[in-house]
């Protein structure tokens, strides 16, 4: 049992956005929108900390107002909101987006370049909106890769070959490469598609949230947290209030100190954000 004291203490809320503050239609609640613009007149911050780029969550973030930076691509990008000032950026390095290109190009892989503004592609990729799905994101073709190569938060491939995918994931991996983070998976919505998802290593929310925590000046102690997924799991810093939905994993729930019995449909975020703000008012 949480110390009730403790919801008094809290200066900013930091939330998941996918399965934790939107419901499965992409949608903010009207309920969740009043909260936090009261809980901002009693002085507590609220932001994001999302594994979709900065582009797709800049539209929540205006209809939030939010005026603190948004942690994107699980910690990769610390960047304002509105004025867009870049607090932490975790690029690839070019080599290693040149030899991911050349490696695309030589075994017939889809792939796309990652920035916090738009995922880049080229004709030669044109499947790549289809196939490649980044919540919100915007897709732009461009004639080539030479002007992207250097503001790359994540390189993104795609191919039915799975052998293809497997060399490459190898090949992208230490030793063959240093300082590099190479998820390969199966995915779930398009048969006998394969992906690799490529970053830079070290990168993650809970890292994330500590540099902005140092930018803010504040501490873990006046901290909130909301997640529900994996990438939730660094989020959940040891002295954070750290929440969880219906929805969440068991995983979470075992580390969290409040368990809201709804989940993101059921506007369970804002049961915890209204216990923050009942308790300010005390």
């Amino acid at each position: 049992m949480f110390d009730k004291d403790r919801l008094k203490k809290i200066k900013i809320i930091v939330a998941d956005l996918d399965g934790t503050l939107i419901d499965n239609n992409g949608e903010i609640s009207g309920r969740t929108r009043d909260l936090i613009k009261g809980l901002k007149k009693e002085g507590v911050l609220f932001t994001l900390a999302s594994g979709r780029l900065h582009s797709a969550l800049t539209k929540y973030a205006e209809e939030l107002d939010i005026k603190v930076p948004i942690i994107s691509l699980d910690g990769s990008l610390i960047k304002g909101y509105p004025q867009g000032d870049v607090l932490f950026e975790s690029y690839v390095p070019g080599k290693y987006v040149k030899r991911a290109l050349n490696y695309a190009d030589k075994f017939l892989i889809n792939v796309a370049l990652c920035h916090s503004d738009a995922i880049y592609y080229t004709d030669r990729n044109s499947v790549i909106p289809g196939l490649i799905e980044k919540f919100g994101a915007k897709y732009q073709e461009v004639t080539d890769y030479e002007n992207y190569l250097y503001n790359t938060l994540e390189i993104s491939m795609a191919s039915d070959f799975k052998d293809n995918i497997k060399h490459v994931h190898e090949r992208m991996s230490f030793p063959y490469s240093l300082g590099l983070n190479a998820s390969y998976f199966r995915s779930h919505s398009h048969s006998g598609v394969y992906y690799l998802e490529i970053r830079k290593k070290g990168s993650n929310k809970g890292k994330a949230l500590k540099k902005l925590l140092r930018y803010l000046k504040m501490q873990q102690s006046n901290t909130a947290v909301m997640g529900d997924w994996h990438n939730d799991i660094s989020l959940f810093l040891p002295k954070t209030l750290k929440v969880t939905l219906a929805n969440s994993l068991p995983e979470l729930k075992r580390m969290a100190d409040i368990e809201i019995p709804k989940d993101n449909n059921q506007d369970g975020a804002a049961e915890f954000l209204e216990m923050v703000l009942k308790a300010k008012k005390v």
